[in-house]
């Protein structure tokens, strides 16, 4: 019934002639209060009545234009009722309409409730659809000549509507409102049958679709128009409308740089700690450094070959040549060829590897130095390699290939002779590639038919480096685990036999023995995680990885030597001491080799007892230990084993006959040896050795010489200088890494050490207070990048303690706020937010074996730090209660309309934040579809993370949501200061880094309260940040984020 009123009020305000201003009197004198003129729908009246005849009415239309001014009825109601009108072969109708656009289309707002800021995006949506329609049917009579004779007029209403169309889409605001539009149709269209609201239902939405067909159209019908103008105009409409689904996607990336010292230091962290290492958590770790920094393609690819051309060049002799030939020649190009599904830019993937190498080539003497070292020319194999893998077209190859031969002509000549008769290593190692394939092949056979077969297999294997070759290539190429897999198998199988001849039991003590201290030299070289398999229930858990477990020496593993594993029976006990001290040669006929392994150690301790009470010479104990190592090495390496445990236990005056007892079975063999491979074993045998006393030989400041081992074996052991406080070594070495500008492979190493020494909280603090106290600007930004790459050794706790502890530190104490100001407090923000993003997206996925080995000792308990019992505030809650001038700000945080919402008792919880509004989030968890919207009494706490109901258990998690709960109080607070401007540095990075639909990412945490307060921040107050801050995946991420651009 109000409808009718209101249409004859109109029309009485018509026949009657009222001005303007007489006509709005005289509405809200006729209509009574409550009602808003939206709900009765004034402006669609007001149009339905103006536009009755072929031209509008002006009254009418003057009626509208001032309600539009004295703000009686909201944009969105009148973009909603322009909409509907289509009749648009009325010239008048249509300018009349144009006109009332112009009015206020590049500066739409809405200060109401959330779902009027939908609305607003909505009918904006519409709008533009409308726009589009009416142009083309526009451009389409001025095409067919429908007004013959006056063109002009036809081009003139033309140019009008791309003109309305280019003021509306100019202005980024429209177009986010536009982005949010699309995906609340999107959303709809997902939901539909749930049962939508009221204002939603009545609202003729456009979907994005017809918009794109609407666009499609308009540009076939301008094709045909002789106007260059107006086609340009139109082009550049339809770039705007397409590019608003992607507006949050583009990013500018870095033209001026060359160097990037994180993608260097990632690559040679990964060459020389953690070859065995899958490609996939790799080619992640460089994105994400690729997207955070911006860098080009083609210079991220060169930085990646920079940096294997530099762990080849710097790489310790022996193993770690190889272990790098293997990474730069097999994994990396793996690498690259995954990269390249990643990244998609306007060039093909292949024309930025080939870019790469055209810059590299350019690097002449990094080259020759290469070659230098190999012995030959590197970049030919890598071109080689690259263009098996299609990373490089063959033309490219050829190209390439022919300038570094030209190249090389002018490059210093080696002395004729020297490494004449050298292999070189890529040549080795990628011929080594497919035998390891060849060898797991043979290994798969049944062991039993062809013994002998097998045994001349194995024994060329460890002819010269052939072992250490075929072990980089298969850790190179994700194979290393399967190769153990077989040899614990191998193993297994030739631990007992039943054979009665001699022949047959010296081939299988042979097996047992080759197979066993491959597998220790495996462990050694890369990790014992390689060895040991994926627990199965039930499954007997084979002789060599219990052996490894309980009786291997390690790296920051303590042995107990008084342990049951070294306490066998005693009957096997007696006859082994028995067999060693009383027989010429080891016995091989039915000897179960896996009890003499496990029983050598309790004998060791009878034979160290009767020396010590002078019950066997000197002379006994020589022929003891040539008879333990004179047929099978595996057994010396047993009873070292546990002699390196038993050292340790003893005192200075106890330890001389256990350590002459160690050079003894390190010695040379005294007696003759008969059994095959013997030199080639014993060599193995002298490198296991070797690293299972390094530890024990520095405590006890003790030298034994291992006659068979190469000239450096263990090139980065005992790198920290004697007697100076490593706070001073790690000082120094970051200073002059600084000073380089980038980490090289030993700097890498001692980094670990003092990480693995001094403790993550101690390492982490001490780094951060080195980059507080740089000035400089291009300082700084070098100290984050080398910083993140160095905290590339442990990551996840580095960023754990970042976050948890050195952060909210700094950000609650107002004495420390000084070392926050600019530049190493934007240093400090990027670092933070650099570490944040790298944590949360691998977190999910498997440690790296380095990572496993570190003690978590003084990492605090983050259950405790942020408690789930919601009767205890948090310990950071009460650190900002505390610091917090005014208590009733933290106590009273701001809902997204701006009116205080009191909140009596809020603690930080596993699933949430508890107060007043507790049951906002109850009903979320439980499951049903009721949503807090953003204009009800939110929770000051309540954030994306929650609606997708995130594990807040997790350690990383709780911290992140902590983090951001202080960021929140930081911006409502009435206190500013450089810790403001440091959270305004940290959301911008945040912003800068993230992608376009990044759900799931750490800005999840962040509060929904939290936009409407990081608007007020001039440097903040744009819509692309606040599209980019929010979850718009979610109803109620659109809608804060539609309300606070609205707003701006």
């Amino acid at each position: 019934m109000k409808v009718v009123n209101l249409k004859q009020a109109i029309l009485q305000a018509w026949k009657e002639r009222w001005s303007d201003y007489q006509w709005a009197i005289n509405m809200k004198k006729l209509f009574p209060k409550g009602a808003t003129w939206d709900i009765l729908n004034l402006a669609d009246a007001l149009l339905e009545q103006a536009m009755i005849g072929p031209s509008p009415n002006p009254l009418i239309l003057s009626y509208l234009k001032y309600a539009i001014s004295s703000q009686m009825v909201s944009y969105s109601s009148v973009l909603t009722a322009v909409s509907k009108f289509d009749d648009f072969s009325r010239d008048l109708c249509v300018q009349a309409l144009l006109d009332i656009m112009d009015m206020f289309c590049d500066r739409l707002s809405c200060h109401g409730k959330a779902e009027e800021c939908i609305g607003l995006c909505r009918a904006l949506l519409s709008a533009l659809h409308w726009l589009l329609r009416c142009t083309a049917a526009s451009a389409e009579r001025l095409r067919e000549g429908l007004e013959a004779g006056s063109p002009a007029a036809g081009e003139k209403q033309l140019a009008m509507c791309l003109q309305r169309l280019e003021k509306t889409l100019s202005s980024t605001k429209n177009r986010a409102l536009l982005h949010i539009a699309k995906l609340e149709e999107a959303s709809l269209h997902t939901s539909q049958g749930l049962g939508q609201g009221g204002t939603r239902a009545n609202q003729p939405t456009a979907s994005w679709t017809a918009i794109e067909h609407s666009l499609l159209k308009l540009g076939e019908i301008l094709a045909g128009l002789s106007n260059p103008q107006l086609r340009s105009q139109a082009e550049q409409c339809g770039t705007l409308i397409r590019s608003i689904p992607t507006m949050l996607s583009v990013h500018t990336e870095q033209p001026h740089k060359t160097g990037f010292p994180t993608v260097h230091a990632l690559v040679l962290l990964e060459g020389t700690m953690n070859l065995t290492g899958e490609t996939q958590p790799l080619v992640e770790q460089l994105m994400m450094v690729k997207r955070m920094q911006h860098i080009p393609t083609p210079l991220f690819v060169l930085e990646i070959w920079k940096a294997c051309f530099v762990g080849l060049i710097e790489s310790p002799e022996g193993t770690g040549e190889l272990k790098w030939t293997a990474f730069t020649f097999l994994k990396i190009p793996q690498v690259l060829v995954k990269l390249k599904k990643y990244c998609h830019g306007d060039r093909d993937f292949t024309e930025d590897v080939n870019s790469a190498f055209e810059y590299l080539l350019k690097l002449t003497p990094l080259l020759d130095k290469a070659d230098q070292r190999c012995n030959c020319d590197c970049t030919n194999f890598l071109l080689q390699e690259c263009g098996k893998q299609g990373l490089l077209s063959e033309a490219n190859v050829d190209n390439l290939t022919a300038k570094r031969k030209a190249d090389r002509e002018h490059a210093p000549q080696q002395k004729s002779g020297e490494n004449a008769n050298i292999q070189p290593n890529p040549g080795l190692i990628l011929r080594a590639e497919p035998t390891v394939t060849n060898i797991l092949k043979t290994m798969d056979a049944d062991h039993s038919k062809s013994p002998e077969g097998l045994l001349g297999v194995l024994g060329h294997m460890l002819s010269g480096k052939s072992l250490d070759l075929l072990l980089a290539a298969a850790a190179a190429t994700g194979k290393l685990k399967s190769f153990a897999r077989k040899f614990i198998n191998l193993n297994e199988f030739t631990t007992y036999g039943s054979e009665e001849n001699t022949k047959p039991a010296s081939v299988r003590a042979l097996l047992f023995d080759i197979s066993f201290l491959m597998l220790c030299h495996v462990a050694q070289t890369y990790g014992s995680e390689v060895i040991l398999s994926e627990s199965r229930t039930g499954a007997e858990v084979p002789f060599f990885e219990t052996w490894m477990q309980t009786c291997m020496p390690e790296e920051g593993k303590i042995l107990n030597p008084d342990h049951p594993c070294f306490r066998p029976d005693s009957t096997k006990v007696e006859s082994l001491v028995a067999l060693l001290n009383n027989s010429s040669e080891m016995k091989l006929v039915q000897m179960k080799w896996h009890e003499a392994c496990l029983s050598i150690s309790a004998a060791i301790l009878e034979i160290l007892n009767a020396w010590e009470n002078g019950v066997l010479a000197f002379e006994s104990i020589q022929k003891i230990t040539d008879n333990i190592k004179g047929k099978v090495c595996s057994l010396a390496v047993c009873a070292v084993a546990w002699l390196v445990a038993h050292v340790r236990m003893l005192g200075l005056d106890e330890r001389e006959k256990s350590l002459q007892m160690i050079r003894q079975l390190a010695g040379p063999l005294h007696s003759e040896n008969t059994l095959q491979f013997y030199n080639e074993r014993v060599v193995i045998m002298s490198s296991i050795l070797e690293h299972m006393c390094a530890d024990v030989l520095q405590q006890t400041a003790t030298q034994i010489k291992f006659p068979f081992t190469g000239v450096d074996t263990m090139p980065y052991w005992n790198l920290l200088p004697p007697k100076r406080p490593i706070k001073e070594v790690l000082m120094d070495i970051f200073a002059k890494v600084l000073e380089k500008g980038w980490v090289d492979s030993r700097s890498i190493h001692i980094f670990d050490t003092l990480l693995h020494m001094g403790g993550v909280y101690w390492f982490c603090n001490n780094l951060i207070k080195e980059l507080l106290k740089e000035t400089r600007k291009e300082h700084t930004l070098r100290a984050v990048e080398l910083l993140y790459s160095i905290f590339c050794l442990d990551m996840q706790q580095v960023t754990l303690v970042l976050l948890g502890h050195i952060l909210p530190g700094l950000l609650t104490d107002s004495s420390k706020w000084h070392s926050l100001m600019d530049p190493p407090g934007t240093a400090l923000a990027k670092l933070a937010v650099w570490c944040a993003l790298s944590s949360y997206s691998s977190h999910k996925g498997q440690a790296s074996t380095r990572q496993k080995k570190r003690h978590r000792e003084d990492i605090e308990d983050y259950i405790s730090l942020f408690p789930l019992d919601d009767m205890q505030p948090s310990k950071l809650m009460r650190l900002l209660s505390s610091n917090e001038d005014d208590a009733n700000v933290l106590s009273s945080p701001r809902s997204p309309l701006g009116s205080h919402v009191p909140v009596t008792h809020r603690v930080m919880v596993g699933e949430g934040v508890l107060g007043q509004q507790s049951c906002v989030w109850q009903t979320v968890s439980s499951g049903r579809s009721l949503l807090p919207t953003a204009d009800r009494s939110m929770s000051s706490s309540l954030s994306a993370s929650q609606l997708h109901t995130v594990n807040m258990r997790d350690p990383l998690n709780r911290v992140l949501a902590n983090l951001f709960l202080l960021i929140s109080s930081i911006l409502g607070s009435r206190t500013a200061g450089p810790h403001t401007q440091f959270v305004q540095w940290f959301m911008e990075e945040c912003v800068d880094c993230l992608e376009q639909g990044s759900r799931g990412s750490i800005l999840q945490f962040m509060p929904f309260t939290t936009v409407s307060e990081l608007v007020k921040v001039s440097a903040m107050s744009s819509p692309k940040v606040v599209l980019a801050i929010t979850d718009l995946s979610l109803s109620l991420g659109r809608q804060v984020a539609a309300k606070a651009i609205a707003a701006l």
